[in-house]
């Protein structure tokens, strides 16, 4: 990285987080801000009752199924951890924990978009898609700053580094491994398999929907391994990442066990998201808003979370099989919810403009910039070999969380994770346009030089 290179990440640095901690102070000393944010008052609850000593449980009843004063496992584990660790030094004061999270998610944020940019576009013999946007004049360097750029900006990520809620550490764990696994792709060592192992571990327990996602990049290493006849060295290395990720998850499926006498890899949250979210009371327009209530006949019944949990997934499943035709008229409707993008009157003003001023301002940017990146891989399809270039990695991960969440529980911030993916290549159609009008520019110039004299 050159000086001025450095310089320009270190102003968007300073400008994320002036920008996050702004944001938190605004919101304030109170969980309940922005409002319909109702995670914030788990993640605060946790805090407290961590911190005097009563473990992951609550003091009251708890959504959607805990009872007072019994264990749950409904909530990140490590994000509850953090919070309670603030909460040790500062008190239980949300303020603390939004400051401290704006200025960690400030740095970070951009940092690893910058990093994930610019390993994607990386001109080398593993990796002629970056080889050929380089030919067409492209620099890898230049993409990697206006990513980040974007990334200090994008107006939903301000807002939920200023919340009490999983969504910016995950954002950054998410960044990390998509890096790392491109690292892993093009160097398979028991080194780069244990760091992408530890930052699988810490992005789980973040938040358990990686899994799939882990498991997708876990496929396209393989093969990328097979296709480069780098195959027993790429399955070493992927089984020292997925050996750290068990010893980061089996202590709290241990700890679940202990608890409830059954066997809950991590949180207790699945089952519930798909009754809920394929429950008959939606019909075929999902509201995203709205749980549905726990069936009466499981209440009294004395069911530990984990036994909640494994039921409920029954009968959401059941819900599909009984009535596939509703279900798939109601994935189409959570799949608008996920793109949506435009104000809507039963959201706060503050979402509404973090709504339009992020998904839907770089939007067209990102569709441009996808295109123009698919488009130059397709053209030199013989020299890219596009199923092993790192492309293919954002594009799958890309589908495949936006398939889970569309055929389970959608919602805008639930698309987050791919916003950020997406982001470089919002930078590559930012970038790509401002090179047409600097041509343009260019070639007017000498014209206005002529005309002036």
């Amino acid at each position: 990285m050159t000086r001025k290179s450095l310089g320009i990440l270190l102003a968007i640095f300073a400008v994320s987080v002036t920008l996050r901690v702004g944001t938190a102070f605004y919101l304030g000393d109170i969980v309940d801000a922005p409002p319909l944010l109702t995670d914030q008052r788990s993640y605060h609850a946790l805090g407290e009752r961590l911190i005097t000593g009563h473990g992951f449980s609550f003091g009251d009843g708890w959504y959607p199924f805990t009872e007072p004063d019994t264990p749950t496992a409904h909530w990140s584990f490590l994000y509850s951890l953090f919070v309670a660790g603030v909460y040790a030094i500062f008190g239980p004061h949300p303020l603390a924990v939004r400051v401290i999270q704006a200025i960690l998610g400030g740095i970070l944020l951009p940092w690893l978009v910058y990093r994930l940019t610019f390993r994607l576009y990386q001109p080398a013999s593993y990796n002629r898609f970056g080889q050929a946007l380089a030919d067409r004049g492209f620099s890898q360097e230049r993409l990697a700053l206006l990513a980040a750029g974007i990334a200090a900006v994008y107006f939903y990520f301000i807002l939920y580094a200023a919340t009490l809620m999983t969504e910016t550490f995950f954002l950054c764990g998410l960044l990390f491994i998509l890096e790392r696994t491109m690292v892993l792709a093009e160097t398979p060592t028991w080194r780069h398999g244990l760091i992408l192992g530890l930052g699988f571990g810490l992005t789980t327990l973040l938040r358990q929907s990686i899994l799939p996602g882990i498991v997708v990049m876990a496929i396209w290493l393989l093969w990328v391994g097979y296709r480069r006849q780098t195959l027993r060295r790429t399955l070493a290395s992927l089984a020292v990442s997925m050996g750290v990720l068990a010893v980061f998850i089996a202590p709290f499926t241990v700890r679940n066990y202990l608890a409830y006498q059954e066997f809950l890899l991590l949180n207790s949250n699945a089952g519930y998201a798909m009754f809920s979210a394929q429950h008959p009371m939606h019909g075929v327009n999902f509201r995203a808003f709205e749980g549905a209530p726990i069936p009466t006949d499981l209440i009294g019944l004395g069911l530990n979370e984990a036994q909640f949990d494994r039921e409920l997934m029954k009968r959401g499943i059941e819900f599909v099989l009984a009535e596939p035709g509703r279900y798939l008229q109601l994935s189409l409707s959570r799949a608008v919810a996920y793109i949506e993008f435009w104000p809507t009157p039963d959201t706060a003003d503050i979402n509404n403009i973090g709504r339009v001023g992020s998904f839907g301002l770089f939007l067209p940017f990102m569709l441009y910039g996808l295109f123009v990146a698919v488009r130059q891989a397709l053209r030199r399809a013989a020299q890219v070999q596009l199923t092993t270039a790192p492309l293919m990695l954002c594009l799958l991960f890309g589908l495949a969380y936006s398939v889970l969440h569309i055929f389970t529980w959608a919602m805008p911030r639930y698309r987050l994770p791919v916003d950020a993916v997406m982001l470089s290549f919002a930078a590559l159609g930012l970038d790509q346009i401002l090179r047409w009008l600097g041509e343009r520019f260019n070639r007017r110039k000498p014209l206005l030089t002529a005309e002036s004299r």
